[in-house]
């Protein structure tokens, strides 16, 4: 059987353009390198290819610096996709550029209307529930708006809360298989993971935690060598691969790609 929280056969990426050092950050560590940010992200696409994706490459939109971190646009899932509706404003009209692909690929497209907002970097799909984390990003509404679509696919969500000062749920989680979930231990702690095995982040290594889980690799940013041994003791097939310029716009692994 598929566990499609995990498996899958194609990926959506958008390529860095110039605009990239306008893009939005929490803290500003520098503006990112776009020579050694395109070459990050070819090494991440070949390792999609690698792990049986058919990956489509979307050129780069000038006009929304932060529009190569396709997943806050969507949520993609075997019944059908969801375009978001992204709580910052500089972003909001990326969802539009996003539309025409993923109506190419699914028959089922559903819209979050608003006024609610919700992005695609608060939402973990696991083999039993769709989590979603309320956020500086996702509101109440946009939650609640979520829920009343996937109820129709018959998916249950279940609202969650986000570290205070962490940008998104999944800037401290990923799934690493249907049951488990690899996770900082401030996440953790709050109890949002009761009944799913968790792997611990290292100390220091809270950045890790945004990993994916794509067939057989687990796609982590390179860096975090406690964490990467973690994983690989139990038992997973770990690729890591550069990310310090996307980390610069608090961007990590899930962010770069959607995946159906």
């Amino acid at each position: 059987m598929t566990d499609h929280s995990y498996e899958f056969t194609r990926a959506i990426t958008r390529r860095p353009g110039q605009s990239i050092t306008r893009g939005l950050r929490a803290v500003d560590t520098g503006a990112p390198d776009l020579d050694l940010m395109l070459a990050h992200h070819a090494d991440y696409v070949a390792t999609l290819r690698e792990a049986g994706a058919t990956v489509t490459e979307l050129p780069p939109l000038e006009d929304f610096p932060d529009a190569l971190f396709v997943e806050d646009t969507a949520l993609c899932l075997p019944e059908g996709a969801v375009l978001m509706r992204p709580g910052a404003p500089s972003r909001l009209g990326e969802v539009a550029h996003m539309a025409p692909v993923l109506r190419d690929l699914y028959a089922d497209v559903r819209v979050i209307e608003g006024p609610g907002f919700i992005e695609g970097g608060d939402i973990l799909t696991t083999g039993r529930e769709v989590l979603v984390g309320r956020s500086a990003r996702t509101d109440a509404a946009g939650v609640a708006e979520l829920a009343t679509i996937l109820k129709d696919w018959g998916r249950p969500l279940r609202e969650v809360a986000t570290p205070p000062g962490v940008l998104h749920f999944k800037t401290d989680c990923s799934l690493l298989d249907g049951e488990t979930v690899l996770s900082t231990e401030r996440l953790a702690a709050s109890g949002c993971f009761e009944g799913y095995r968790v792997i611990l982040t290292a100390d220091g290594e809270e950045a890790a935690a945004n990993a994916i889980r794509f067939n057989r690799f687990v796609l982590m940013a390179a860096g975090f060598p406690a964490t990467a041994e973690r994983l690989r003791r139990a038992g997973y097939e770990v690729r890591e691969i550069g990310n310090s310029e996307c980390a610069k716009l608090d961007g990590g692994m899930s962010c770069l790609s959607l995946r159906l």
